[in-house]
């Protein structure tokens, strides 16, 4: 294989987790452009440019002063504390030492190694592949995080219900069978772009606006059921029904109601395909608690007219409908009912099964959603065996930090929390993902040592005891692809690393060398004989089905091949539905489980054996009278990226911005534009007003993403001054059969900031930085022999 830096050159093919792209240096510059075949291209690629050699990147590995001075142990210095530049050789010697004291010490179920995490979008410098094959090849295991925190309440939950969760959410219903057979379409949090436009993988053709373009003129209606009007484009020209954040599932209740009450349900369907409908209809009458869940006991709740409710379910009678749920409703307290109860309306409808109809979880919440899936293997790392069980739902890791040796309930079992000495991260921020940072940031401060692999400054790394800087994808080759995408793409390597950056595997290599296993995380291989080898399977998937199998030099020096992909066959529900006796589902009962047994028997007050209305304790009063919604943001993904000129050219005066009616802007003094303070008992941040009647009364909408930037890091709850909303949410979880992220909604107050604008420090290296920026050479830092 060529050298694959191009400098000064061709344009060459990459790819990332918001669209294929082409890249070249010229003349000192990235130059990006997006794939000629995509017909949505994402302006995300743009901030691609600004970003290789931003003062935000780490130049070169880094130890926090403290943890050399002072050694390993808990310290509230974290985030606090001044860095100082270690040669390579230094960085790896006390790492591995490290490693080898924990791992020695308290065994490897002391090290927690949940990584979670985009990063890359190439097959093998995944950096949670990597550092989860480190730990069990290096170490001999490591605690691991299950669930995600876009889906952690759902993939618990319609196990129990529907089965198969890849299945209901990536083989199912396809934009395809929406453009040729949708009627109507219930989005319950809509389907907006800025979500569909990325994926876990690589994604070639961005097509979901013009499938929902293509069905609306066709005739299909779209309704919205959100409190914000652009979770839907504008091409589909969706009836919008505002409603009170939360409230989803009272909705979707009084739905069921209406067509219960008029003999409008499907009475056959429920009867042959699903178990429990007789208790569920217990509840939904009133017969067991004495309050029917009808339209006018739901508009209280929800904040939408009776008449509105039941003119709704009305509509969806008869026709092919499609009940879809946003994973965001699901990222708030008891968010395992909305998906389950949504399951209940499409099946109440008879719809479950149909082209273009029934239940489509999370559809529009991410690229690979609504596509066929892929037929040949794709390249991927083997991790190794992880000889340590424990592990925790991915939210609760604050938790799990402040409470070692504590109980929790999740599905159905009593957990405990083990008690971490090590945390190692490579590939993400939780810093953005997580919630309550204030109490995030007194967990941290609990172990003895935190590492974190960044390409950047990102907070996370602030509060690093050892800081190891990383290559960006385009610094390094790699094959992207992706499960529902058909391009295998050649990641050519576009621009050489900055600074002292390395390949997370040359990092782990090393590592691993000091731990006496190279030979075995390596297996002898160099970077291009990995990829070569990782292909092979693709390549040996193509010959099994008698078509073309490029060899592995014949695919490098291309731009990609497409890769045969299943048919759209509706997957286990479609088969359900066309023989449920020789194709049951996945569940206890092999039916849709309307009651579940199964979680009645868990007998956790927070999550009943049928879907219900449970109240939520965090509701807007007196001192926070605002319902915030914390969403995805359109300029980035997650915090990616955040100091690219594309995010930052929407941010105002150096804020995110945040979105808020006109009618709460005015009793409070704020014009569009303005400064505003956003607060709660768990902390403040500051956003950039702009005023829209695209949002519901009553709430405020400040997408994550911004990187956290405290005024003060020497305070215990200092002001984000940048318009990090994770500052504000609460980090409990959804219920005691998930406990998933509750991140989407809080409440706030919110009024003008009238103070002194604090400047942005986020992209600055750390006060008190020891450090050469930019160069290769290495100054380091004298070393106590105390330490480590």
């Amino acid at each position: 294989m060529s050298d694959p830096r191009t400098a000064d050159s061709r344009f060459l093919p990459h790819t990332s987790h918001w669209g294929v792209f082409s890249a070249r240096m010229k003349d000192g510059c990235l130059e990006v452009r997006p794939y000629a075949q995509d017909p949505d291209p994402n302006p995300l690629i743009e901030n691609f440019p600004d970003a290789l050699a931003h003062r935000a990147r780490v130049a070169h590995p880094m130890a926090r002063r403290g943890w050399i001075e002072r050694g390993p142990g808990p310290d509230e210095r974290r985030g606090r504390d001044e860095f100082v530049q270690l040669s390579w050789g230094e960085a790896l010697d006390l790492l591995g030492r490290e490693l080898a004291r924990v791992r020695d010490g308290f065994g490897p179920g002391s090290i927690f190694g949940g990584s979670y995490g985009w990063a890359s979008a190439g097959r093998f410098h995944h950096a949670q592949s990597q550092v989860h094959r480190f730990l069990n090849l290096a170490v001999g295991g490591y605690v691991k995080s299950l669930n995600t925190y876009s889906a952690g309440a759902s993939a618990v939950i319609v196990p129990h219900v529907l089965g198969d969760f890849d299945d209901l959410t990536r083989r199912n219903v396809t934009w395809d069978q929406i453009e040729q057979h949708t009627d109507i379409i219930v989005a319950f949090g809509g389907m907006a772009l800025k979500n569909s436009r990325v994926a876990g993988g690589s994604v070639s053709r961005h097509i979901e606006r013009g499938a929902m373009q293509r069905a609306q003129a066709r005739g299909c209606e779209f309704v919205l059921v959100s409190p914000l009007r652009t979770d839907l484009p504008e091409e589909t020209h969706a009836e919008w029904v505002s409603c009170v954040p939360g409230t989803d599932t009272a909705l979707m209740l009084a739905l069921v109601h209406t067509l219960v009450v008029q003999g409008l349900h499907d009475r056959t369907f429920l009867d042959r395909f699903t178990v429990g409908w007789p208790q569920f209809e217990d509840y939904l009458l009133g017969r067991t608690d004495g309050q029917p869940k009808d339209a006018d006991w739901a508009a209280s709740i929800v904040g939408v007219a009776p008449d509105t409710i039941r003119g709704l379910a009305h509509r969806l009678h008869g026709r092919r409908a499609l009940i879809v749920v946003s994973h965001s409703l699901q990222r708030a307290e008891h968010g395992e009912q909305p998906v389950w109860m949504a399951a209940v309306l499409a099946a109440a409808l008879g719809q479950m099964g149909l082209p273009g109809g029934g239940y489509a979880y999370s559809l529009g919440s991410i690229a690979y959603y609504g596509r066929r899936k892929n037929a040949v293997p794709l390249p991927t790392v083997p991790q190794g065996h992880n000889g340590v069980g424990e592990f925790i739902p991915v939210a609760r890791i604050a938790d799990m930090l402040l409470n070692p040796g504590g109980h929790y309930r999740y599905n159905g079992e009593t957990q405990t929390y083990p008690d971490i000495k090590l945390v190692y991260w490579a590939g993400g921020n939780p810093f953005h993902h997580h919630q309550d940072l204030n109490r995030l940031r007194r967990a941290f401060a609990k172990v003895d040592t935190l590492v974190v692999h960044e390409i950047a400054w990102t907070a996370t790394a602030r509060h690093a005891d050892i800081v190891l800087p990383t290559t960006m994808t385009l610094e390094r080759m790699d094959i992207g692809a992706s499960s529902h995408d058909p391009l295998l793409v050649p990641m050519h390597q576009i621009a050489d690393p900055y600074g002292e950056a390395r390949d997370d595997y040359a990092i782990f290599s090393d590592l691993a060398e000091r731990l006496g296993a190279r030979a075995a995380f390596t297996e002898g291989r160099n970077v291009p004989q990995w990829l070569e080898h990782l292909y092979e399977p693709t390549r040996l998937g193509l010959l099994e089905r008698g078509l073309p199998a490029p060899s592995f030099d014949e695919f490098w020096s291309g731009d990609g091949f497409e890769l045969p992909q299943e048919l759209d066959d509706g997957g286990s529900i479609r088969a359900f539905r066309n023989d449920p006796d020789a194709t049951p589902l996945r569940t206890p009962s092999g039916k849709i489980e309307i009651f579940s047994e199964t979680i009645a028997g868990f007998e956790d007050e927070d999550c009943p054996g049928h879907p219900a209305w449970l109240a939520p304790a965090d509701v807007t009063n007196v001192n926070t009278p605002l319902h915030l919604v914390a969403n995805q943001p359109a300029t980035r993904l997650h915090s990616q990226l955040d100091f690219g000129a594309h995010s930052a050219g929407a941010k105002h005066r150096g804020r995110e911005v945040a979105h808020m009616h006109p009618r709460d802007a005015e009793t409070r003094g704020i014009a569009d534009g303005d400064i505003i303070r956003l607060f709660n008992a768990r902390g403040a941040c500051l956003a950039a007003a702009r005023l829209t009647e695209s949002i519901r009364p009553g709430v405020v909408q400040l997408p994550t993403g911004a990187w956290y930037d405290p005024q003060d890091p020497e305070e215990d709850m200092p002001l984000c001054v940048h318009g990090n909303p994770n500052v504000l949410t609460r980090d409990v979880g959804t219920s005691s059969l998930a406990q998933g992220c509750t991140g989407q909604l809080t409440t706030v107050e919110v009024e003008r900031f009238n103070g002194n604008l604090p400047p942005i420090m986020a992209y600055d290296p750390p006060k008190g930085l020891v450090q050469e920026m930019g160069g290769s050479g290495s100054k380091s830092a004298a070393i106590p022999s105390s330490s480590v």
